[in-house]
């Protein structure tokens, strides 16, 4: 009889790299400043952040969590459908709803459930699921957890696209795209794929996960390219630029409403806590009022990826503070993920499935609290590394 755990017990792939002292995950930060972390004693500038705006360190942020567990406590104890739900996430909506240039907004426990809750509650038996097929595991996932169908098209291909939707017919369609690529680190086309939506009758949606707090002053994608109408949802997370944890779908008040009721990943899991809500909040305040750190973000985005070609490596299509290192081989891309972090560097290292085959990278990400000099520094030990490996 085939034991269910036989795949557990001849699972190595992780333990082998363990052993061979390449691997690079699930490594426990004993302490972080934002730009620079330790690691086993080890400290690093820290080059693969999705803390943005810096804020997690802000003390305006840190105080209203404070504040918060003081008041509230710790947990909320309950889902929103039932005892979950404080006055402080009604206020959050409120806020977040009108940051992106929505009627409503509705409050998740993580931006994975977001995407979970909103497809699966959205998307029915006969309906379709449209997604690039760079898209968010989240997305994919909802999608599959749907009683509807799910057709992808290639990365940012508006052609593939227009074929996906001519074959959807006449059926409802959903069609679901991240705005900023986390790997690659480029801009979704838009334009293009609103103008695709609305000459086929489809709704469209937008994973901000990665855009809130950059694009667009802060406001995502669609405030990007001035599409705010065209973008029917707009999904955001809060553990990237708002520093915290949690996440909301944003749209018309009706189809949030309908979501809140029929979203089994919000109906059946507890609310974020209050020291969760509050410093959203203060760094919505702070994204408003102090628009010089998304400048400063794009400043040092700028001096990273011209710094970048200038030696010679390969950072794809990156439109944005993402800007991944092309390697290709995985064994090539952990070898130089260790020289780097040897030499006091932290990036992170994809392979396959999160990206193609032969494809590895490293993934950079940048904030706005990086200084010009750590920038160069980074500069410096990167192009050490990079004559070293072969790769410039």
């Amino acid at each position: 009889m085939k034991d269910l755990f036989e795949k557990c017990f001849n699972y190595t792939d992780a333990r082998d790299l363990q052993a061979s002292g390449f691997y690079p995950y699930f490594l426990p930060l004993e302490d972080t400043e934002g730009t620079e972390v330790t690691i086993s004693g080890h400290r690093l500038l820290m080059l693969g952040s999705n803390n943005y705006l810096g804020l997690t360190t802000h003390p305006a942020v840190r105080q209203a969590a404070i504040d918060a567990v003081q008041r509230f406590g710790t947990s909320c104890t309950g889902s929103r459908f039932l005892n979950g739900t404080l006055k402080l996430h009604h206020t959050l909506e409120e806020r977040l709803a009108q940051f992106v240039g929505k009627p409503a907004a509705l409050v998740f426990s993580t931006g994975m459930q977001v995407n979970l809750g909103t497809i699966s509650a959205l998307v029915g038996k006969g309906d379709y699921v449209i997604t690039d097929k760079d898209d968010h595991a989240s997305i994919v996932d909802g999608a599959r957890l749907s009683m509807g169908a799910m057709l992808r098209f290639r990365h940012s291909d508006m052609a593939d696209l227009e074929r996906v939707l001519v074959k959807a017919g006449n059926a409802a369609k959903l069609v679901v795209v991240d705005g900023l690529y986390s790997m690659g680190g480029d801009i979704a086309p838009l334009p293009e794929i609103a103008g695709l939506c609305q000459k086929f009758g489809a709704r469209l949606m937008v994973d901000d996960a990665h855009s809130l707090g950059v694009l667009g002053g802060g406001r995502g994608t669609a405030a990007h390219f001035g599409l705010d109408s065209e973008v029917d949802l707009i999904m955001g997370t809060f553990s990237k630029s708002f520093a915290s944890l949690g996440g909301f779908i944003a749209g018309d008040a009706d189809v949030i409403h309908y979501v809140q009721h029929h979203a089994r990943a919000l109906i059946f899991s507890a609310s974020i806590p209050a020291h969760c809500a509050a410093p959203v909040l203060a760094a919505l305040d702070i994204i408003e009022n102090e628009p010089e750190r998304i400048s400063h973000l794009w400043k040092i985005t700028e001096q990273m990826r011209s710094g970048l070609l200038e030696l010679g490596f390969n950072t794809g299509r990156s439109q944005s503070p993402v800007i991944p290192i092309i390697i290709g081989p995985d064994d090539k891309t952990f070898f130089t993920w260790k020289a780097l972090y040897d030499a006091g560097i932290y990036t992170n290292p994809v392979i396959s499935p999160a990206v193609p085959a032969g494809m590895a990278l490293l993934r950079t990400s940048y904030m706005a609290t990086h200084t010009e000099e750590q920038i160069d520094r980074a500069l410096g030990v990167l192009g050490q590394v990079g004559r070293q490996m072969g790769l410039i």
